[in-house]
């Protein structure tokens, strides 16, 4: 099933990509760029470490299950 909005993101993230020849350098300068421009605050939570993850996420895997 087609979906509609994904299908919008997907061509604009092919226009973006080729309006700068596929330069992700550049690409990311972009981004940034009009991220700045936004004027909304950007959050940045600290990575959590492997032990941290699994146990704030009540869930457990089992090796060889």
């Amino acid at each position: 099933m087609k979906d509609p909005i994904v299908d919008e993101v997907r061509r604009h993230r092919m226009e973006h990509t080729q309006k700068f020849a596929g330069d992700i350098v550049a690409i990311c300068k972009d981004l940034r760029r009009a991220q700045d421009a936004s004027g909304h605050s950007i959050v940045r939570l600290p990575a959590k470490r492997l032990e941290e993850a699994v146990k704030t996420s009540g869930t457990r895997t089992r090796r060889g299950a």
